[in-house]
């Protein structure tokens, strides 16, 4: 097994500082984890909404240095007065288990191990023989026991599905500009953010419209925050879906990861995972949604069904330092573009173009 120190072997082709940085930052984990363990805290994986098909699934999932008796700290299940009391810092706090293995339990058969990576994060595939619909999964580290989280197996015969950006998107965080994004992550409690009208509901009724309709919430938003935007995303009822975050820090060849490379990487993968599904892309015009959606419509026009994009308030707009320069793609993917300020107007537009023939 890999040690976190270990895990970093640069090459002269590769950038100094930064690996110097992740090496930094691998050594001051290692000492959190030795008081972690001083103080009786003990792997406890965190399970997030997985997805996948009838013959594969795709875990998603945190092993972190908990208190065996209070894993509820984590997010998983926590009761709403106590959610309201829990402030955005305390997400990135916790001490993550890099490099370890975990048990897989699906439905109450184990199906083998997977392991942690130098972040903590669990994202493997793991082969199954399961029927569409929802499952339950569970995790658990040294035969300990797991906790348990929902995975979705899409219908072969699924056509349609939904992905969709998180910040300003579905909440309103104001996320590019860096002072309000640090409050909105570290400071503010949960209950305080703040959801965008009608959005939900616009969502819900392209689910309801396809029964079957696979949702996938694809940010820029860290790992650590996954427990938070689920139980946002629950309590402002929006259709439930597994949430494809990434790790924020320095890499053995940059200072920080790239959000758009990762929003990139994983729209090409859902696009080869699902071949057959046309997808609703929603996203916002203050960051690269616009861009990034024109791009993958050019490249799979056969996996868009149709972007939406929500409008940012001319408030929003200058805390997010500006709007896209980016206009109606139509004339050049082929696929039908609707812009509205909030989840009715994107509604309307749809059904105006549900009705065209």
């Amino acid at each position: 097994m890999d040690s976190p120190s270990s895990a970093i072997t640069p090459t002269p082709d590769e950038p100094i500082r930064p690996v110097l940085l992740a090496r930094l930052e691998d050594w001051i984990h290692i000492g959190r984890s030795r008081r972690a363990v001083k103080r009786g805290k003990v792997p406890t994986v965190i399970p997030y909404i997985g997805y996948g098909r009838p013959h594969w699934i795709r875990v998603l999932g945190r092993v972190l240095y908990l208190n065996p008796k209070q894993n509820h700290v984590t997010g998983v299940r926590i009761d709403e007065q106590q959610a309201s009391r829990v402030r955005g810092w305390r997400s990135f706090t916790s001490v993550h288990v890099p490099f370890t293995p975990v048990t897989v339990e699906v439905d109450g058969v184990i199906h083998g191990e997977v392991m942690s990576d130098r972040g903590g994060v669990i994202d493997s595939i793991v082969p199954v023989s399961l029927t569409p619909g929802w499952h339950s999964i569970k995790l658990s580290v040294d035969g300990q026991g797991g906790s348990e989280s929902p995975v979705y197996v899409v219908d072969p015969n699924t056509h349609f599905g939904v992905i969709s950006d998180v910040d300003d998107t579905v909440m309103i965080t104001k996320l590019p500009k860096p002072f309000v994004a640090a409050w909105n992550s570290f400071v503010r409690h949960e209950q305080a953010r703040v959801p965008t009208p009608g959005m939900s509901v616009f969502i819900d009724r392209q689910v309801s419209n396809h029964p079957g309709t696979p949702v996938i919430y694809l940010s820029t938003g860290a790992w650590n925050v996954a427990p938070t935007l689920t139980r946002f995303l629950s309590r402002n009822l929006y259709p439930m879906g597994p949430l494809l975050l990434t790790d924020w820090g320095p890499t053995p060849d940059r200072w920080f990861r790239s959000g758009r490379e990762h929003k990139e990487r994983e729209l090409r993968r859902i696009a080869l995972e699902f071949p057959e599904i046309k997808w609703l892309l929603i996203g916002d015009d203050g960051q690269h949604d616009e861009a990034l959606y024109h791009e993958f419509s050019l490249q799979h026009p056969d996996n868009v069904s149709t972007v939406a994009i929500r409008q940012l308030t001319t408030g929003e707009a200058v805390l997010a330092g500006g709007r896209s320069k980016a206009t109606l793609h139509t004339q050049v993917s082929g696929v039908p573009w609707i812009y509205g300020p909030d989840g009715a107007t994107l509604s309307s537009e749809m059904e105006k173009i549900q009705r065209e023939p």
